[in-house]
């Protein structure tokens, strides 16, 4: 199965979905993209994705445009801006979700970016396992 996890930055929110679905089935072929993506996956996902013991430290920002000859089982946008700006897929795409979650970048003061980019952790965590249980897992 190929699931391709798209947001704006692919900084966030995409890497910490492409963490959970790597860590909920190993045999998964996961990707993650921006529609405008950042320099590097920001340090603090990174470090909340290690209190669940999942490294993404090795992941890099990627442009969507690189997986838009792809075929794909689940293209998932995680943002509202990326769902807008999703580019049209010329291989076959068969199911398009939309599963939007806050921007944890835009919170602000040292404690309180800690906070809202763990709140924003477990969303993603809790929608992509019940994502996984509910259809993933019975088509694999």
């Amino acid at each position: 199965m190929k699931i391709l996890v798209i947001c704006t930055g692919n900084s966030c929110r995409s890497q910490m979905a492409h963490g959970f679905l790597n860590s909920f089935n190993n045999n998964l072929e996961v990707y993650s993209a921006g529609v405008s993506p950042s320099s590097r996956v920001m340090p603090e996902a990174v470090e909340v994705m290690k209190e669940k013991g999942i490294d993404i430290s090795g992941h890099y920002p990627e442009h969507v445009d690189y997986y838009i000859s792809d075929s794909f089982d689940y293209v998932i946008t995680v943002c509202d801006y990326a769902d807008e700006m999703c580019p049209v897929f010329r291989g076959v795409v068969r199911n398009r979700l939309h599963m939007p979650f806050r921007d944890p970048y835009m919170a602000h003061g040292s404690a309180e970016v800690m906070r809202v980019y763990r709140e924003v952790r477990d969303e993603i965590e809790a929608q992509f396992k019940a994502l996984y249980k509910k259809e993933i897992e019975a088509q694999l």
